[in-house]
């Protein structure tokens, strides 16, 4: 009986991806939509809280604080709670997506920064460099290895916490896995997670090779990296 409910109902079914090829790339691209636009808002807030930390030392245990208590929420829950206030849009699943960014993005940024040598900074200072511009020219470099490794956690993370958000209709591949999951059928499941695994490591692969390019000294034999 089982080898016959697996003919019946296989792992892939090559018909299903045919028939439902436009609806596969819709589920890709709102993937890829969501994950991008709630990383990028992200990167915005923890670049921000991160600057708050570094110019005021005090706030940095409060606000690495905070950001980990909104990454301890259950996803499921962040979900639902904002559905009342935007309804079954997607900003119900940007919104929870992007807070999940902070801690990651915020920590890495202010551990770059707290990288750089001291008499680094010295020397910046004794060429006369406006703190605005050691912070650009200098500081910035030196941090941007950590910043990148933030960058691809995060990426990484979201791709997988946006199929959760297939709860409220907003899920990408997550809809895929999710209607295999209401119906039983393999095929859908299959499609949804295999594609999530590989946008998550195509998303990997793409900013470790900008971070490469953008860090050429950090890659080199003796480098930091």
């Amino acid at each position: 009986m089982a080898i016959v409910a697996q003919a019946q109902n296989p792992i892939i079914r090559w018909e299903y991806i045919v028939d439902e090829w436009d609806q596969i790339v819709r589920a890709v691209l709102q993937h890829l939509e969501l994950t991008v636009i709630a990383v990028a808002i992200g990167f915005v807030l923890s670049a921000a809280l991160a600057a708050i930390a570094l110019r005021y030392g005090w706030t940095a245990g409060p606000i690495s604080g905070f950001t980990a208590f909104l990454y301890t929420i259950p996803s499921v829950a962040l979900f639902a709670i904002l559905v009342p206030y935007f309804g079954f849009s997607r900003w119900s699943a940007i919104v929870p997506l992007s807070i999940y960014t902070l801690l990651i993005i915020e920590t890495n940024i202010v551990e770059g920064f707290a990288a750089v040598p001291p008499d680094v900074r010295d020397a910046a200072n004794g060429m006369g460099m406006t703190p605005l511009r050691r912070v650009l020219r200098v500081e910035l470099p030196l941090a941007l290895p950590y910043v990148i490794t933030g960058l691809r956690i995060a990426v990484v993370s979201t791709v997988g916490l946006v199929t959760v958000a297939a709860i409220i209709g907003q899920g990408g591949l997550g809809r895929l896995i999710l209607d295999g999951l209401r119906r039983t059928f393999w095929t859908p499941m299959t499609i949804g997670a295999a594609l999530s695994i590989l946008l998550a490591l195509a998303l990997d692969g793409l900013i470790y090779a900008i971070g490469r390019k953008a860090t050429p000294w950090a890659h080199r034999p003796g480098g930091s990296g």
